[in-house]
């Protein structure tokens, strides 16, 4: 190559990058060059500088991606198994930024080839970010898509061992990818950690958050929450009665012992004396079991206390009354003592239910519709086999696998008609007096189940409401919605109290702390947030998901939350430091619903799979930091049973306060 051809392709360089007046100086000192030399025309270049200077020149054609990534690609995956899961993480990343760096150089046909030779790849895991970029057409397109946006100005992290990095750089200085090495080096982040790799099943967090960073996450999940129970709670006064008729109790228990030592000594009637030994020893095991009962209930209530930051309800003293004794009766359980469960089961349907709700004492479920209507039924009128007769072509609901029926005069539901589109989510108030709907056509609906009548009709969302719950105390509520928003309410207010934004995706559904001073939302993006209601300001963000999340769950004591995906995985988070405690692996299909019993002891589980599951939590709870820094890794959850239905996807859960486990789901057409 003469140094003409040199000075043509570094023009043709220089032009490309847009250095105009390098270009032009460049042009100018040529010229002179050629006017004080004639040797110069027959001067011949370094053959390897002239290769390196044509590499340069060809660094961004777009055939160049296509190589480079299959090169990288095949590289990886040829790597020794130790090693492989840990390089191929790079992948994404690589292919994402290559196709979105093509389409904003203008190659609109070869982005569409590379989008489409590699897609498969990442189908599984990454379906709906594909999804998303498969409508990038332009380079106005990178512009106006916030995800895309987000992601050409954030990096993603990446945990890799040290000699995995190694490896890494070793093939890249070595394959000379000056693309490859240049979209690493400006979207990934690399944590290199000293030792081995870590296994795969244990690659929970395999890419950190989009959008704001795995630092940006670590700084806010930095900040102090108090997690407690509220100061004055139900259970707090629970606990000191308790601890007040500690002496009553003591003295019962002698009185008891003086008897059976007294009935030991007669011997005269000796059927009846059997009788009343029986009785006796039953007492005293019954009040050992209350009891012990109790110092669960107090080991629970023993969580740092919290002041409330929202002005709180009053409850009136029936109803206080009524959950005193319904904590008073609560059955304790355990991995020995698992609870009963009571199973709904919609008929026909014909697939047109989207979503269930159940009271907290299991006497009313909700179903919300595709037709855009609301359904309410009355278990206790169910089970009147003389008062209804079967009517065809209803929507009917089942208790316990029996098949339910209509009246010739009226139906055996409430119907509520109000919403214009699909009802999307249902809830009950705590105390079973309110029930609240969202729906497609981006409104909140406040019902009456003593007037059976639409009180308020509430509006601030501008897109489809994927989910709204009320606060454990009632009075307020929150919101989740395909604006990427989730908001605060009140009964009393039609305007939304908070807005808390975000979310680089639609907010799939909401989940009350226990004392009411926090909201965590799910997100497609699949991440999952928790929000203080009185700032409006996220305090705590949870990245390990691989999918959007669907469904939510607190514990009792507000110290635990458990979120499931759109892939089946069920994740166990500590609120107190943002940090992923153990995956539950076991479902195969979407995680719709999970409920904490209200013990804590136990979390269930309802997927599309057509299967409920029983988790212990306890066990794992007690796991110290230290013992979990010796193993080397956390702490798994055990299923205790899997509990599978003929064919219907579980919707609901809901544990009662007396830890009875209701559930509901529609049952769908057998294959």
């Amino acid at each position: 190559m003469d140094e003409e051809e040199i000075d043509k392709v570094v023009l043709a360089y220089l032009d490309k990058r847009g250095f105009k007046q390098a270009g032009l100086a460049f042009q100018q000192e040529r010229h002179q060059n050629c006017k004080g030399s004639d040797t110069s025309s027959t001067a011949q270049i370094d053959p390897e500088i002239a290769k390196q200077i044509l590499a340069f020149s060809e660094v961004d054609g777009p055939a160049q991606y296509q190589e480079g990534y299959n090169k990288l690609r095949s590289w990886a995956y040829s790597s020794l198994d130790q090693y492989q899961h840990e390089l191929v993480r790079v992948l994404y990343p690589v292919f994402i930024h290559g196709f979105m760096d093509l389409v904003a150089k203008g190659h609109i046909s070869e982005a569409r080839v590379f989008f489409n030779s590699f897609r498969g790849d990442h189908e599984m895991i990454h379906a709906r970010d594909l999804q998303k970029l498969e409508v990038v057409l332009s380079p106005s397109h990178l512009e106006e898509m916030e995800f895309a946006r987000s992601l050409r100005q954030s990096k993603v992290s990446l945990k890799i061992c040290q000699y995995s990095y190694n490896l890494l750089l070793q093939y890249l200085h070595k394959s000379q990818s000056i693309i490859m090495l240049g979209i690493i080096n400006e979207h990934i982040n690399f944590q290199v950690s000293p030792g081995q790799p870590s296994s795969i099943a244990d690659d929970a967090e395999f890419v950190a958050l989009y959008g704001s960073g795995q630092d940006a996450a670590d700084l806010i999940n930095q900040k102090e929450i108090h997690w407690g129970l509220l100061e004055d709670s139900l259970e707090e006064k629970l606990e000191k009665n308790g601890v007040s008729n500690a002496d009553s109790e003591k003295a019962d228990g002698e009185l008891r012992e003086g008897e059976l030592e007294e009935s030991k000594k007669k011997s005269v009637d000796g059927g009846k004396q059997a009788t009343t030994l029986k009785k006796l020893k039953k007492d005293k095991i019954g009040s050992a079991t209350t009891k012990a009962s109790r110092s669960e209930s107090t080991a629970v209530s023993g969580a740092p206390h919290a002041k409330p930051e929202l002005a709180l309800p009053v409850i009136s003293p029936e109803v206080e009354h009524s959950i005193l004794d319904d904590l008073r009766n609560r059955v304790q359980l355990s991995g020995g003592a698992l609870p009963s469960i009571s199973f709904y089961t919609f008929i026909n349907t014909h697939d047109g239910l989207n979503c269930a709700s159940i009271s907290n004492d299991g006497s009313l479920v909700a179903g919300g519709f595709s037709d855009s209507s609301l359904k309410v039924w009355d278990i206790a009128k169910l089970g009147q086999p003389n008062e209804y007769s079967s009517l065809q072509g209803e929507n009917e609901l089942a208790p316990n696998g029996q098949r339910g029926s209509v009246s010739t005069g009226e139906r055996p539901y409430t119907l509520f008609r109000g919403h214009c589109r699909p009802v999307h989510s249902a809830t009950f108030s705590p105390f079973g007096d309110y029930l609240l709907s969202s729906s497609s056509d981006s409104t909140i609906r406040l019902w009456s189940m003593d007037c059976n009548a639409n009180l308020v009709c509430y509006k601030g969302h501008n897109y489809p409401v994927w989910d709204v719950q009320f606060s454990p105390l009632g009075h307020y509520f929150a919101s989740a919605s395909h604006d990427r928003t989730a908001r605060i309410w009140s009964v009393d207010r039609i305007q939304p109290l908070r807005i808390m934004a975000g979310h680089l995706s639609d907010v799939d559904c909401v989940r009350w702390h226990a004392n009411c001073n926090y909201v965590a939302t799910g997100s497609s993006d699949k991440t999952v947030r928790l929000w203080d209601v009185q700032s409006g300001e996220c305090v705590r963000v949870f990245v390990g998901h691989r999918s959007m999340i669907l469904s939510l769950a607190m514990s009792s004591d507000g110290r635990y939350m458990a979120s499931g995906d759109e892939d089946g995985t069920i994740m166990m988070w500590d609120l107190a430091s943002g940090r992923c405690i153990s995956p539950l692996v076991g479902h195969n299909s979407c995680i719709w619903s999970l409920s904490f019993s209200c013990d804590g002891s136990l979390l269930a589980s309802g997927s599309a799979d057509c299967t409920v599951k029983i988790w212990d939590v306890a066990a794992s709870s007690k796991v110290t930091k230290n013992d979990e820094n010796k193993s080397g890794s956390t702490n798994r959850l055990r299923s205790l049973k899997t509990l599978p239905t003929k064919s219907t996807p579980v919707y609901a859960l809901q544990f009662s306060r007396r830890n009875l486990l209701f559930a509901a789901g529609a049952l769908s057409k057998q294959p």
